[in-house]
């Protein structure tokens, strides 16, 4: 067994291990904090496999914002977590069921990998080659999206640009007692609607009477 086989295997290891962390903690704050220990690890796995920019992204994208996020809306927010959950258990009859495919997927992946795939007439997945020093896949991946793979990125864009309006939409949408800017009317308005001139009358001063204050 090569070192790089060690590796995967530790890392592989301790990826199980906060994902079940995940899915187990009671705490939503500790469950996230195993969540980032698992993209971490993720992140290593891919960067053995010589996907350097999808580990960056995990690190940057997932750890750097999206938990950031999480734990903001977690930790500033009084969520009931267990008003939450308290109507979870009524689903147990559909989860596991579903929980036994997924297994019973992944053991196939494995026994199929192991067994080379003969049993159904399927060829093993060949190691991919291994790149040159020089060799960036970051800069191939470009290569590829502006290039070949231009208009589904374009399109992916839009689809997120319309998600990210949408959202805040639903956000902003009228609550009682909110206030809300009118940009129309603000653009429409005129100096008569917002400014009003008095004139007021001149008031002759009482002279007696401050000559009478100061004696």
């Amino acid at each position: 067994m090569s070192f790089t086989e060690i590796l995967f295997y530790f890392f592989s290891a301790v990826l199980v291990i906060s994902a079940t962390g995940v899915i187990t903690a009671r705490n939503p704050v500790y469950s996230a904090l195993w969540l980032v220990l698992a993209f971490f690890n993720s992140a290593i796995i891919w960067m053995l496999l010589e996907a350097e920019f999808l580990a960056i992204v995990l690190i940057l994208v997932y750890v750097g914002a999206v938990m950031v996020l999480f734990l903001f809306v977690v930790m500033m927010l009084d969520i009931k977590v267990e008003e939450l959950r308290a109507g979870f258990t009524k689903f147990d009859w559909l989860g596991l069921p579903i929980a036994l495919v997924v297994i019973g997927e992944i053991a196939s992946v494995v026994w199929l990998k192991s067994s080379d795939g003969v049993h159904l007439g399927l060829s093993s997945v060949a190691a991919p080659a291994a790149y040159a020093l020089d060799y960036s896949n970051t800069k191939a991946l470009g290569q590829l999206l502006y290039t070949e793979y231009l208009y589904p990125l374009q399109l992916a864009a839009s689809i997120l640009l319309i998600a990210i309006v949408a959202a805040i939409v639903l956000t902003m949408r009228k609550r009682p007692g909110q206030k809300m800017q009118d940009i129309s009317a603000q653009v429409a308005v005129k100096a008569s609607d917002r400014v009003r001139i008095v004139k007021v009358a001149a008031v002759q001063p009482d002279v007696d009477h401050g000559v009478e204050g100061q004696s």
